[in-house]
């Protein structure tokens, strides 16, 4: 099911800062039909990829991983930014613009040998979901493939990635 998510999508030129392009998910998400149609077409690039398990990343990402996991009959796990999650963790670090974050998966989810999809809204550089995809691979599971609402294919992301890519709406920057 072919979804055009352009009309859905508005930007914002200058946001965070001047030479950015913000681009805002949310009237997708205020529009009953368009989140069924964009959830629809998320899962038609998601299935054939065959998870087990859809790993949201926070936090736009759990807002399109557990309707998808629910349409894919598979399950769901939380990757969270730093200081989000109790107990045992399993973090990885990545690189900011201007310094670093963590990504934390907890320690007692049962990835190993399970196939996972990472799930966001955005792909720009790639970092994010690198860190998630090492994450995954860390704690014994296939990468089995990565989905996005949006992806700016000239920053490249997907080249970071060592699995299939996809997305629903893809803009240069």
């Amino acid at each position: 099911m072919a979804f055009d998510a352009d009309p859905y999508i508005s930007k914002t030129p200058g946001f965070p800062k001047e030479g950015i392009t913000f681009y805002d998910i949310s009237p997708i998400l205020e529009d009953r039909e368009a989140v069924r149609k964009a959830m629809a077409a998320l899962a038609e690039l998601a299935r054939p990829m065959d998870p087990d398990i859809i790993a949201g990343i926070d936090a736009r990402g759990f807002l399109f991983a557990l309707p998808l996991a629910l349409d894919l009959d598979c399950g769901m796990v939380m990757v969270r930014k730093a200081g989000k999650l109790p107990g045992e963790l399993v973090e990885q670090s990545y690189a900011l613009e201007y310094g670093e974050a963590r990504l934390s998966i907890q320690a007692s989810r049962q990835l190993e040998g399970k196939r996972v999809i990472l799930c966001d809204d955005l792909l720009a550089t790639g970092g994010t979901l690198q860190a998630a995809a090492q994450l995954v691979t860390t704690c014994g599971g296939i990468l089995a493939g990565a989905v996005c609402i949006i992806e700016l294919t000239g920053l490249k992301g997907r080249d970071r990635l060592d699995c299939p890519v996809s997305a629903l709406q893809t803009y240069e920057f």
